[in-house]
Protein backbone atom coordinates (compact mmCIF):
# COMPACT_ATOMS: atom_id res chain seq x y z
CA UNK A 1 0.00 0.00 0.00
CA UNK A 2 3.01 2.21 0.45
CA UNK A 3 4.17 1.77 -3.16
CA UNK A 4 1.11 3.04 -4.44
CA UNK A 5 1.38 6.60 -2.41
CA UNK A 6 4.90 6.88 -3.07
CA UNK A 7 5.09 8.93 -5.52
CA UNK A 8 2.38 11.58 -4.08
CA UNK A 9 4.80 12.00 -1.22
CA UNK A 10 7.80 12.53 -3.03
CA UNK A 11 6.01 15.20 -5.05
CA UNK A 12 4.56 16.54 -2.14
CA UNK A 13 8.17 16.72 -0.06
CA UNK A 14 9.76 18.24 -3.65
CA UNK A 15 7.15 20.91 -3.91
CA UNK A 16 7.99 21.61 -0.14
CA UNK A 17 11.98 21.72 -0.73
CA UNK A 18 11.44 23.80 -3.55
CA UNK A 19 9.25 26.36 -1.40
CA UNK A 20 11.70 26.30 1.18
CA UNK A 21 14.60 26.99 -1.09
CA UNK A 22 12.74 29.58 -2.70
CA UNK A 23 11.44 31.30 0.33
CA UNK A 24 15.01 31.85 2.00
CA UNK A 25 17.01 32.46 -1.29
CA UNK A 26 18.77 35.85 -0.66
CA UNK A 27 17.11 38.07 -3.26
CA UNK A 28 19.19 39.13 -6.52
CA UNK A 29 18.32 42.75 -6.46
CA UNK A 30 20.84 44.80 -4.43
CA UNK A 31 19.65 45.61 -1.10
CA UNK A 32 19.54 49.59 -0.28
CA UNK A 33 20.60 51.04 2.98
CA UNK A 34 17.64 52.76 3.64
CA UNK A 35 17.09 54.02 7.53
CA UNK A 36 14.48 56.86 6.77
CA UNK A 37 10.75 56.58 7.12
CA UNK A 38 10.40 59.95 7.43
CA UNK A 39 7.97 61.92 4.40
CA UNK A 40 9.65 64.84 3.15
CA UNK A 41 6.36 67.43 1.56
CA UNK A 42 7.85 71.16 1.08
CA UNK A 43 5.23 73.07 1.72
CA UNK A 44 4.99 76.02 -0.57
CA UNK A 45 3.98 78.78 2.43
CA UNK A 46 7.24 77.67 4.18
CA UNK A 47 9.40 78.17 0.72
CA UNK A 48 8.25 81.67 0.58
CA UNK A 49 9.76 82.25 4.32
CA UNK A 50 12.80 80.75 3.97
CA UNK A 51 15.04 82.74 2.29
CA UNK A 52 17.76 80.74 0.33
CA UNK A 53 19.89 83.32 -1.40
CA UNK A 54 21.66 84.76 2.36
CA UNK A 55 24.34 86.58 1.77
CA UNK A 56 25.97 85.91 5.20
CA UNK A 57 26.25 82.67 6.87
CA UNK A 58 26.83 82.43 10.28
CA UNK A 59 28.01 79.24 12.28
CA UNK A 60 27.34 78.41 15.69
CA UNK A 61 30.07 76.88 18.16
CA UNK A 62 27.74 73.95 17.99
CA UNK A 63 27.57 73.61 14.69
CA UNK A 64 31.73 74.28 13.64
CA UNK A 65 31.81 71.10 16.33
CA UNK A 66 29.27 69.07 14.58
CA UNK A 67 30.59 70.00 11.23
CA UNK A 68 34.12 68.80 12.31
CA UNK A 69 32.90 65.59 14.14
CA UNK A 70 31.04 64.66 10.93
CA UNK A 71 33.34 65.48 7.88
CA UNK A 72 30.58 67.96 6.93
CA UNK A 73 32.61 71.39 4.88
CA UNK A 74 31.19 74.64 4.55
CA UNK A 75 30.58 74.40 0.70
CA UNK A 76 28.43 71.07 1.62
CA UNK A 77 26.54 73.80 3.77
CA UNK A 78 26.11 75.94 1.05
CA UNK A 79 24.64 73.27 -1.32
CA UNK A 80 21.89 71.87 1.00
CA UNK A 81 20.88 75.86 1.73
CA UNK A 82 20.39 75.77 -1.66
CA UNK A 83 18.80 72.67 -2.84
CA UNK A 84 17.50 71.00 0.50
CA UNK A 85 14.70 70.15 1.27
CA UNK A 86 12.92 71.58 3.81
CA UNK A 87 11.63 68.88 6.63
CA UNK A 88 8.43 70.01 7.45
CA UNK A 89 7.90 67.97 10.71
CA UNK A 90 10.87 68.83 12.20
CA UNK A 91 10.68 72.74 12.14
CA UNK A 92 10.47 74.33 15.68
CA UNK A 93 9.83 78.01 17.11
CA UNK A 94 10.65 79.14 20.10
CA UNK A 95 11.36 82.63 21.75
CA UNK A 96 14.73 82.70 19.15
CA UNK A 97 12.60 82.60 16.21
CA UNK A 98 11.79 79.50 13.75
CA UNK A 99 14.54 76.98 12.75
CA UNK A 100 14.16 75.28 9.20
CA UNK A 101 16.02 72.05 9.15
CA UNK A 102 16.43 70.72 5.62
CA UNK A 103 17.69 67.68 4.25
CA UNK A 104 19.87 65.77 0.54
CA UNK A 105 22.80 64.41 -0.46
CA UNK A 106 26.06 66.72 -0.87
CA UNK A 107 28.39 66.12 -3.09
CA UNK A 108 30.01 63.70 -1.39
CA UNK A 109 27.34 61.55 -1.21
CA UNK A 110 26.59 62.35 2.37
CA UNK A 111 22.44 62.36 3.63
CA UNK A 112 22.23 65.38 6.17
CA UNK A 113 20.14 67.19 7.78
CA UNK A 114 21.71 70.99 8.49
CA UNK A 115 19.36 72.80 10.45
CA UNK A 116 19.07 76.90 9.69
CA UNK A 117 17.92 79.64 11.84
CA UNK A 118 17.44 82.97 9.33
CA UNK A 119 18.88 86.46 11.02
CA UNK A 120 17.42 89.40 9.20
CA UNK A 121 16.96 89.95 5.56
CA UNK A 122 20.23 88.11 4.18
CA UNK A 123 21.91 86.75 7.36
CA UNK A 124 21.82 82.71 7.69
CA UNK A 125 22.99 80.71 10.88
CA UNK A 126 23.40 77.39 10.90
CA UNK A 127 22.21 75.92 14.03
CA UNK A 128 23.91 72.18 13.67
CA UNK A 129 24.55 69.44 11.37
CA UNK A 130 23.49 65.94 11.32
CA UNK A 131 24.86 63.04 8.94
CA UNK A 132 21.24 60.82 8.45
CA UNK A 133 23.25 57.57 7.86
CA UNK A 134 26.34 57.48 10.03
CA UNK A 135 26.48 57.97 13.82
CA UNK A 136 29.90 59.75 14.17
CA UNK A 137 31.40 59.62 17.91
CA UNK A 138 31.42 63.51 18.98
CA UNK A 139 32.37 65.26 22.09
CA UNK A 140 30.17 68.99 21.46
CA UNK A 141 28.25 70.11 24.55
Amino acid sequence: MFKKYLPYFVLLGAGFLLWFIKKHQPSSYPKQKNTHTEIIIPAVKTEEVFNRKAHIIIYSKHAHCRMDCRHIDETEVKEILAAGQINNSKIQEDERGKTYPLEGETHDKQHVRIVFAPKGNDTMEVVTCIDLDTEWSCDCK
